[in-house]
């Protein structure tokens, strides 16, 4: 059976594992779930990841990181769906808990944060909200 949205999959992954008080989760990879994966890791939401080759596909190992006993993970809003895409310019790029969350912007440089792509000046598809 084919998965339809891979991304809401993997953020779900991702919230139930933290929920769980995992110390870490494995998701299927692809080069956005990298590239998300690269921008949580920056941000400081997780303590590393790492990337395996078990199959042709891979995996993304990644290990949670915790500030006591709580994930430091607490939200995950997946914005952009298959049905309903959503695009902002660069002057509209929304700010999450005004400035204390990430919202993942997908451009036309790359994936970057709301921030990196404010200053670039480039809009984008909004992937997801973080806080």
């Amino acid at each position: 059976m084919s998965m339809t949205d891979p991304i809401a999959d993997f953020l779900t992954r991702l919230r139930n594992a933290a929920t769980a008080r995992q110390r870490r989760v494995d998701v299927p990879a692809s080069n956005l779930k990298k590239a998300i994966t690269k921008i949580l890791f920056e941000q400081h939401y997780i303590d590393k990841y790492t990337e395996l080759e078990s199959n042709s596909q891979g995996t993304i190992r990644i290990y949670l990181k915790y500030y006591n006993g709580r994930p430091v993970l607490s939200g995950l809003r997946r914005i952009s769906v298959p049905g309903r895409r959503v695009y902002a310019g660069a002057g509209e790029l929304p700010r999450v808990l005004n400035g204390l969350g990430v919202a993942i912007v997908s451009t036309n440089r790359g994936v970057m944060t709301d921030k990196d792509a404010r200053r670039l000046k480039v809009g984008g598809e909004i992937i997801c909200y973080i806080w």
